[in-house]
């Protein structure tokens, strides 16, 4: 299987490189596709996405590398659109739908920022319960399918990000399972790929990729399909351990970046 990374962050948003810096080193891996997916603009937090005034700016440069490198890779123009993103995905040429907020008393608290941070939302808007957290954060994942209609689901377990060897809670407790079990039932039904995604292995932050092996199984029996993804922010994360990943997916269907790709011809 040819090698493809559709989830890429870029200086448009909170990525450490360029867009053309990204294609160059997708070239030098031998990346048969790139997917720039420039995190969508949220107006209730512009820390990390792309702002509102730089959206043609970014569709006109990766436009541009598109007929620069044809025939050399296929470059896609897509967003990572948050279910809590007022913006509209059409004039993308695919979105990945995620969930990067759990909203609670009219708020919103970041989930993925850091451990401090995460520890503090569980306090502030949780009392301490890292259970009802994650029970609020996949009430949410469960909605990304409706709102957002995306082509790919995004990091489905986000929320396990800095939970390594159950640093805050148990993965095996009841209340978890049922929470991303009835997540995947709103999901499943929409026939979206999940993507597999390296990008906390690529930091430094887990040893597996997101979802977890047993939400993968639970994938696999309902029918799902994932696809890889690096979730790359720098030209060196681009497919990380893709190789050693992909003999973990067994009994679930991996996409090839071909069969993805057919939704644009």
């Amino acid at each position: 299987m040819r090698k493809a990374d559709f989830h890429v962050h870029t200086t448009y948003c909170d990525g450490a490189s360029s867009p053309r810096g990204m294609v160059e080193a997708a070239v030098d891996k031998g990346l048969c596709a790139i997917g720039f997916s420039v995190h969508a603009y949220t107006y209730f937090d512009e820390t990390y996405c792309i702002k509102k005034d730089r959206i043609p700016a970014y569709q006109k440069e990766i436009g541009a590398l598109k007929k620069e490198y044809a025939g050399k890779i296929r470059i896609f123009c897509g967003v990572e659109q948050d279910v809590y993103s007022a913006e509209g995905t059409a004039d993308f040429d695919y979105s990945i739908g995620s969930v990067h907020y759990v909203k609670k008393g009219g708020r919103f608290y970041p989930v993925d920022n850091d451990a401090a941070t995460f520890e503090q939302v569980c306090r502030d808007a949780f009392g301490g319960d890292y259970y009802a957290f994650a029970e609020s954060y996949f009430a949410a994942v469960g909605t990304v399918a409706a709102v957002v209609r995306p082509d790919i689901i995004g990091h489905f377990d986000l929320i396990s990000k800095f939970n390594e060897n159950g640093r805050y809670f148990d993965p095996l407790h009841p209340r978890y399972i049922a929470a991303w079990q009835a997540a995947l039932e709103a999901l499943l039904p929409a026939g979206i790929p999940f993507e597999v995604n390296t990008g906390a292995m690529y930091r430094g932050l887990r040893t597996a990729p997101y979802p977890a092996q047993d939400q993968l199984r639970y994938i696999a029996s309902g029918g799902g399909r994932v696809i890889l993804s690096g979730d790359a922010h720098e030209e060196n994360g681009l497919c990380h351990a893709f190789d050693a990943v992909r003999e973990l997916q067994t009994g679930v269907t991996l996409l090839s970046p071909e069969e993805f790709c057919e939704n644009f011809k």
